[in-house]
């Protein structure tokens, strides 16, 4: 008899068609598994559309978080941005059920945290500052969740886009506040030890500007002992560290979408995990952008 699975899944970024190879790969089953998707479900792929009704129809089976590319397509459908020449979300925006995916999306939660295997494990599309801890990270997320399934959607992603304030102040409000933890949480690559971010650079963390560090290198961060689980970082690849687990494998940069299976800790106190991936056949062009 098969038991219950819990499966992580890095960008898919509209490649449905490798998202549904992966799964069968696991051998995923919507009425005994339950899978988290980190983000960036749609976009430079080339059928966002699809990864958005395969997972719906999949319930509570799915779990998913939004991106800066979920956010990005919110944003397009409310005429606040216009299209890049590389997105491919028009077969979203000019779909019969245009409306039910797009309020779908703005039910998807910013972070999530859970108890796998009794242990707890915070889920982000990019990256977390320094000095939240994964309580607030989870209640920051939740007051952009609540903005997002608000009438207030088309302010909030009019006010959404910038680089300033650059760092976590307790005391910030209204759209500061609430930009600081949309960039932290899709946008975040490097920062500076006191949580100064920096978001020009997406090489590896090997080409960390001067005076900033990856996120999860910041010394006395205070999700350090908690498994954090993102994507985003493409150029990162898979890290598999006891408490971090970075998923983005570029699959729709030619790379491979990638799951990983949590199960209960060997040895210690960190989550044992096993990557499944499949190789992706959609690739975009070289130029990131992430």
């Amino acid at each position: 008899m098969n038991t219950m699975a819990l499966y992580l899944i890095g960008d898919v970024q509209g490649c449905d068609a490798a998202l549904q190879r992966l799964l069968d790969e696991i051998s995923f089953s919507a009425s005994r598994d339950t899978v988290y998707v980190l983000g960036d479900l749609v976009n430079r792929g080339p059928d966002s559309a699809g990864v958005l009704r395969r997972l719906m129809r999949y319930g509570d089976a799915a779990r998913c978080l939004l991106g800066n590319h979920d956010l990005h397509l919110l944003a397009m459908a409310h005429g606040v941005r216009r299209a890049h020449k590389l997105d491919t979300v028009d077969n979203i925006l000019t779909a019969p059920d245009k409306t039910d995916m797009l309020q779908w999306l703005r039910q998807q939660a910013m972070a999530r945290l859970e108890s796998v295997h009794g242990l707890p494990v915070l889920m982000v599309h990019a990256g977390v500052l320094p000095e939240w801890t994964a309580e607030q990270t989870v209640a920051l997320a939740g007051e952009v969740q609540d903005v997002l399934r608000s009438d207030d959607l088309p302010d909030f992603l009019q006010a959404m886009y910038g680089n300033e304030p650059d760092a976590w102040q307790d005391t910030l409000q209204g759209s500061e506040r609430l930009r600081v933890v949309v960039n932290a949480l899709t946008r975040l690559r490097f920062c500076t030890v006191d949580g100064r971010m920096e978001f020009k650079t997406k090489d590896s963390m090997a080409q960390a500007p001067a005076g900033y560090l990856p996120w999860f290198d910041v010394p006395g961060r205070k999700t350090a002992n908690t498994t954090v689980a993102f994507g985003h970082w493409s150029t990162l690849g898979t890290l598999n560290r006891p408490h971090l687990l970075s998923l983005d494998t570029g699959c729709v940069w030619g790379g491979c979408l990638t799951a990983a299976r949590l199960s209960a800790p060997t040895v210690g106190n960190a989550l044992s995990c096993e990557l499944i991936q499949v190789k992706c056949e959609a690739a975009q062009e070289p130029g990131r952008s992430g």
